[in-house]
C-alpha cells in the first residue's frame, strides 16, 4: 500500500521533474510513468484515479514551483487544477488495462492516444496552459524533435509515454522481468530508428535566403523596480546604453523585453522622444515592449509591442491576444470570481488585442523581411504562429519578462515552447526576455546563440546578442493541417472506449439472457 499510494507515484513525479530545465536530464523522460503504470495496475477505477491525482500534484508542484514567487496561491491552485489530468490519464490506463489483461502493443498505442489527448485538452480548456507537455522535456534532442514539423509537440509525447508504456507493460509488480520481450524491444527500436533518420534527413536541409542582422537587448530590470517611478530613469537609461552598444554590430532590427519601456510610450512625451531620438540617430528599426493605452484619456490597456522606423516613427502596433488569466485579467472578474481581484489584488485589467500584426523591416536591394510578434507565454499557444505565418511572418520575435520567477528553471521552460514552434512551421524565433533567456532559435529548433556574460551566465545578467536570421519558414504539414495528430488521438481513444463498454454492455445482457 505504501510503495503504490507514495513511493511509486513520488518516484514519476521526481524522474519527470528531472526531465525538466534546470536540472534538464530529458533521458529520464523515456522511463519515467513506468512507476505510475505499475502502481495501478489491477486497481479499481478510483484508485487508480488517486494514485496518478498523487503524482500530478507532487509532479506539478515541484516543476512549476516558481509560480509561488508571484502567488503562492496561485501555485497551489494550478497543481491541484493540472494534476486532474494525471488522474485522468491514470483512470484510462487502467480501463484499458481491463480490456488487455495481458499487455500488449495495442495497449501501449490507446496509452499514448490517451496522454497525447489529455495533454491538448489542458492546452486548451479554460484558455489553456501548454505548458511541461511530456514532449518538451526533447527539446534539446534535436533529431527526435523534428517530427513536430507533422505531427507538433504532441507527436513527440506521443513518442515518449509508447516507450514508458511498451516497457512497463513487461515489467511485474514485483519488479521482474524487467527486460521486454524481443519483439516489443525491437519494434521500439525501430520506432525511434525510423524517427531519427527523418530528424537527421530535415536536419541536413539547408534554408537560404536573405538574411538580416537582428539585435536582441537584455535589460535584467528587477521586478521591484520595473514600476517604481524613481527608477523610471535608470531603466530607460540602461536601455539606451545597450541598444547603442548593440548597433554597433549594425543590425537590421534591435528587439527591446516585454513592457521594457518604464511608462506608457504613446501617451508619455519624454519616454516617445527618448525611443523615437534613438532609433532615427542610430539609423535602426527599434522594436519595444510597452503597455498602451486606448486613448490618451483613459484605458483599456494593451500589453504592446510597438515598432519604430529608422526615422524615429511609429510603423505599427501589436496588442497581445491572448492575455494571462489571474495576471493580466481575472476571469468573470466582475462576477464570479470578483473577491479575487479585491481580496489578492491578482489581474492589471489590460484588455485583449483583436489583431495578427505583421512587422516589416526593409533589406538590401527593396526586399523586405515580415515578422509576427508574441508577448509573453504566448509561444506556448501554436496556433498563434501558425496564424501569423499564414498572414505572411517569415519569422517570429518573442518578448518576454520572466523576472517574476527568479534564478529558476522558468525561464529555459518557458523557452522550450520557442524550440517547437520553429520546428513545428520551420521558422526562426528570436526571444528578447528582460532577464533572460534571449536566445535565436532557427528552424531546426537549435539555439543559434544567446545573451550571456563572461561567465557563460545566461540569466539576470545584462547585455545584448546579435546573430542572422534567415527570414524563410517552409510549409510544413502541421502548417497546413495544425493539430490534426492529436485531434486524431483523441478520436481512436474515444472510439477504442465506446467499443470497450458496447462490448461488456453486450456481455452483460448476454449472461442475464443466460440466467
Amino acid at each position: 500500500m505504501l510503495r503504490r499510494l507514495i513511493l511509486l507515484p513520488l518516484l514519476s513525479a521526481v524522474l519527470l521533474t528531472l526531465s525538466y530545465p534546470i536540472f534538464n536530464l530529458s533521458f529520464l523522460a523515456w522511463f519515467a510513468l513506468i512507476p505510475l503504470l505499475i502502481a495501478i495496475r489491477g486497481e479499481k477505477p478510483l484508485e487508480a484515479f488517486f494514485t496518478g491525482y498523487i503524482t500530478g500534484i507532487l509532479f506539478f508542484a515541484s516543476s512549476l514551483y516558481w509560480v509561488s514567487y508571484v502567488a503562492i496561491i496561485g501555485e497551489i491552485v494550478l497543481s491541484l487544477y493540472l494534476a486532474l489530468y494525471f488522474g485522468l490519464f491514470a483512470v484510462g490506463a487502467d480501463i484499458l488495462l481491463m480490456q488487455f489483461p495481458r499487455p500488449r502493443i495495442r495497449y501501449a498505442f490507446l496509452v499514448s492516444t490517451l496522454w497525447v489527448g489529455l495533454e491538448y485538452l489542458r492546452s486548451h480548456l479554460f484558455t489553456g496552459f501548454g505548458w511541461a507537455l511530456l514532449g518538451h522535456t526533447q527539446w534539446e534532442n534535436l533529431p527526435i524533435i523534428q517530427i513536430a514539423d507533422m505531427t507538433g509537440a504532441y507527436g513527440v509525447s506521443f513518442l515518449v509515454i509508447f516507450t514508458n508504456a511498451l516497457l512497463a507493460s513487461k515489467i511485474k509488480k514485483k519488479m521482474k522481468g524487467l527486460v521486454p520481450e524481443p519483439r516489443y524491444l525491437a519494434l521500439l527500436v525501430i520506432m525511434l530508428v525510423v524517427v531519427s533518420i527523418y530528424g537527421y534527413f530535415r536536419m541536413d536541409e539547408k534554408f537560404r535566403g536573405d538574411a538580416l542582422k537582428v539585435s536582441v537587448i537584455q535589460g535584467n530590470i528587477p521586478q521591484v523596480q520595473k514600476w517604481d517611478e524613481k527608477y523610471a530613469d535608470d531603466i530607460l537609461k540602461q536601455y539606451v546604453s545597450l541598444t547603442v552598444e548593440a548597433a554597433k554590430d549594425k543590425p537590421n532590427l534591435i528587439i527591446w523585453p516585454e513592457t521594457s519601456v518604464p511608462g506608457f510610450l504613446e501617451t508619455e512625451q519624454k519616454i516617445f522622444d527618448t525611443v523615437s531620438n534613438l532609433a532615427k540617430e542610430l539609423n535602426v528599426y527599434l522594436l519595444v515592449g510597452t503597455p498602451s493605452e486606448a486613448t490618451p484619456e483613459r484605458g483599456p490597456y494593451f500589453n504592446s509591442a510597438v515598432l519604430f522606423s529608422n526615422e524615429g516613427k511609429i510603423v505599427k502596433r501589436y496588442d497581445k491576444i491572448h492575455l494571462v488569466p489571474f495576471g493580466e485579467y481575472v476571469p468573470f472578474g466582475d462576477n464570479i470570481f470578483s473577491f479575487v481581484k479585491t481580496r489578492y489584488d491578482m489581474g492589471e485589467d489590460y484588455s485583449p488585442g483583436r489583431e495578427y500584426t505583421i512587422f516589416e523591416v526593409p533589406l538590401d536591394k527593396g526586399k523586405k523581411a515580415k515578422f509576427g510578434v508574441l508577448i509573453c507565454f504566448e509561444d506556448i499557444f501554436p496556433e498563434l504562429v501558425a496564424e501569423s505565418v499564414r498572414r505572411g511572418a517569415d519569422f517570429m520575435v518573442v518578448i518576454t519578462n520572466d523576472a517574476w520567477f527568479m534564478k529558476t528553471g522558468a525561464p529555459y521552460q518557458h523557452a522550450q515552447s520557442s524550440v517547437f514552434r520553429a520546428v513545428e512551421n520551420r521558422i526562426s524565433v528570436v526571444r528578447s526576455a528582460n532577464t533572460g533567456y534571449s536566445c535565436f532559435i532557427d528552424q531546426k529548433g537549435k539555439v543559434t546563440g544567446s545573451v550571456k556574460d563572461a561567465k557563460g551566465e545566461k540569466i539576470f545578467v545584462p547585455g545584448f546578442a546579435t546573430a542572422k536570421v534567415v527570414p524563410l519558414k517552409g510549409e510544413t504539414f502541421y502548417f497546413k493541417h495544425g493539430d490534426l495528430f492529436a485531434r486524431t488521438c483523441i478520436w481512436v481513444f474515444l472510439f477504442d472506449l465506446t467499443l470497450y463498454f458496447i462490448y461488456n454492455y453486450i456481455k452483460l445482457r448476454r449472461k442475464n439472457w443466460k440466467k
